[in-house]
Parts: structure tokens; sequence; C-alpha cells
């Protein structure tokens, strides 16, 4: 590869790094894309990627803890639905249990 061509190169990396972040991923996750669908090797997308962070530190810094309130905040989310749920089958036992009392007593 010529200089030309290894700058062509890490400039569509960069690119796709860039719809990485679009879709919110990960370092981790970018790698394993770029390398399943675009056959860029993961230690050449993680190269390009800590550069970016170098040139670009507050920007990544904005985008981890993003990422970080996103997680945290879908957690949340899971524990609510997951304590209503138990929450409504509790009272859906306890429904069914008065049922079946009140219907044996006939």
């Amino acid at each position: 590869m010529g200089d030309s061509s290894s700058a062509s190169y890490i400039h569509m990396v960069h690119h796709l790094i860039e719809e990485c972040i679009i879709f919110n991923m990960t370092r981790e996750e970018c790698m394993e894309a770029l390398s399943k669908h675009a056959n860029i090797k993961p230690i050449i997308t993680s190269t390009v990627w800590k550069e970016l962070e170098k040139e670009n530190k507050e920007f990544f810094q904005a985008y981890t803890n993003s990422r970080e309130a996103a997680r945290e905040s879908k957690t949340e989310r899971k524990q609510r639905i997951q304590k209503m749920l138990s929450g409504h089958l509790s009272q859906t036992d306890t429904d069914e249990s008065s049922c079946t009392t009140t219907e044996s007593d006939d």
C-alpha cells in the first residue's frame, strides 16, 4: 500500500467508526462490526479509534458519559418493569387464590 492508499484506507476506517458512533456502539462493538461486515482487522479499528479519542478528548468523554447514562437508564427501566410485573403477578396469584377459595366453599 502506498502512502495515498494507506491514507485513503485510514480515512475510510475513520468514516466507518463515525457510523458506529451514530449507532451508539462501543469501541469493541465497532471493532467486531467492522471486522465482520467490512473485513477490517480489529487492531486497525482500535488504533484509528484511539487516535480519534486523542484528537477529540472532550467529544469521546461526553460520548462515554452519554452511553453510561443511557445504559443506567435502560437498567433502571428494566428493573421498574420487572418490579411492576412481579407486583402484578403477585396480585394475580392473590386474586386466583381467593377465587379458588371462594369456588371451593360452594
